[in-house]
């Protein structure tokens, strides 16, 4: 196992990060597996949505929450970026397009009328029942954008975008959002755990564990584990992006029917907005660990 953790920690240090992995074979519970840092506390930015969407799609298989009726994305939710989060109107969607656009293009302000149309007992109970002890959610999107303001010095209703160019590096190295002890967070190895019961029905009713894993085959973004395996591997993952954490956690699943669990998270050594070297790392990690698992098994 040395041998492969030194060439996974040498991709991450030549992109310019640290960077924390777990892999292992979906369904093969004992099995042989690939950690770097895989126990180490680590931020989830947008990879918290996953367990979000496990509790949408419990609450939808019990009858407690009717998927196509609609409801409004207003003012309150819009705080820039993709999907309705950055539309200048109010917007009517149904709560399963809304659970779709949360996954598949990372939708904070869709993320944030789901998880409050579910609420946070019904998030924590998933992470209860699948025995995630050390996977917290503190919020959702909103109370982690709310967090930022507080550190930064700034009111409820500044623009975000204007008080990060107005930061110093110094303030924004310390924010609770980059600090795994303060903010929504994990593991690795219980992120690969998390997927492993979405993709062999452990997490909930097989219809809830079916609807997660396509919409997360939907993804929309191909530069970080999809990066690392060619045409024809499947990729259903979930990205996660704060100043200095580029994340993925998704499963990779080959021609020949098998399953691997891959969750990466990094740690850049620079604040810049674009890393595409570290991208790619997560990309290259994932593909060494993964074919690591295939050899070994062939091996056995």
């Amino acid at each position: 196992m040395t041998a492969i953790v030194e060439r996974i920690e040498a991709v991450f240090a030549k992109a310019g990060a640290r960077g924390f992995v777990h892999a292992r074979e979906v369904g093969a519970p004992g099995g042989p597996e690939v950690g770097v840092g895989a126990d180490d506390p680590v931020v989830l930015a947008s990879v918290f949505k996953i367990p979000v969407a496990v509790a949408f799609a419990r609450e939808v298989a019990a009858g407690r929450l009717d998927d196509t009726e609609r409801t409004r994305v207003t003012a309150r939710y819009r705080i820039g970026g993709i999907g309705t989060a950055g539309c200048a109107d109010d917007v009517e969607m149904s709560w399963r397009d809304l659970a779709h656009f949360m996954l598949t293009m990372s939708d904070n302000a869709a993320t944030d009328v789901v998880y409050h149309r579910v609420g946070q007992e019904a998030v924590d109970k998933v992470l209860a029942d699948l025995g995630l002890t050390r996977t917290r959610l503190i919020g959702c999107c909103e109370d982690l954008f709310a967090s930022v303001i507080a550190d930064l010095g700034a009111k409820p209703d500044d623009d975000l975008e204007a008080v990060f160019a107005a930061a110093t590096e110094e303030q924004l190295w310390k924010l609770a959002v980059l600090d795994p002890e303060r903010t929504t967070a994990s593991t690795p190895r219980e992120i690969t755990e998390l997927l492993d019961a979405i993709w062999t029905d452990r997490a909930g009713d097989p219809a809830a564990c079916e609807r997660v894993r396509t919409i997360m085959a939907q993804q929309i973004w191909p530069h970080r584990i999809s990066s690392g395996f060619p045409a024809g591997v499947a990729i259903a993952a979930k990205t996660g992006t704060l100043p200095a954490v580029r994340n993925e956690a998704g499963v990779v699943t080959f021609v020949d029917g098998r399953r691997y669990a891959v969750a990466v998270f990094t740690r850049a050594d620079s604040l810049a907005d674009r890393q595409p070297a570290i991208d790619s790392a997560i990309g290259e990690a994932a593909s060494l660990a993964v074919e690591h698992l295939r050899a070994q098994t062939v091996t056995q």
